[in-house]
């Protein structure tokens, strides 16, 4: 029996708490934060690694261990897409996916995914 393809089914417009996938910051390509460094945003990037899985081959962090990303405002939204959403990394664009698959961090960071898997299960129990 052939598993069926997953569509893409988190809704980022219904989450009342969006900043809330962006607290512990994000891997980026390293050309994507050179394009953000010349916006002159507050904000900064931290720890580069080489890593073949991006463009470059080079990813760099927009926090600091488990902290926040540098790049939300005090109001809790990305300074990065207020500017302009051809500029916001992919990573972050495509969050709660990662290579089209639901990512590693998303039952701990996506607060629509946690909804839909506790949805799930009720489900499962009423059954």
């Amino acid at each position: 029996m052939k598993k069926k393809k997953s569509r893409r089914s988190i809704n980022c417009y219904e989450c009342k708490t969006q900043h809330v996938c962006c607290r512990l910051g994000a891997w980026i390509d390293l050309e994507e934060a050179k394009d953000i460094l010349s916006l002159k945003l507050k904000g900064d990037f931290f720890h580069l690694e080489k890593d073949k899985s991006f463009p470059s081959g080079y990813k760099i962090g927009t926090s600091i261990e488990d902290e926040q990303c540098t790049f939300l405002d005090s109001d809790g939204l990305c300074s990065i897409h207020k500017v302009s959403y051809k500029h916001k990394p992919v990573t972050c664009k495509e969050f709660p996916y990662e290579n089209k698959r639901i990512s590693s961090f998303a039952d701990v960071l996506c607060m629509e995914y946690k909804k839909k898997l506790r949805n799930k299960k009720r489900a499962g129990r009423k059954k």
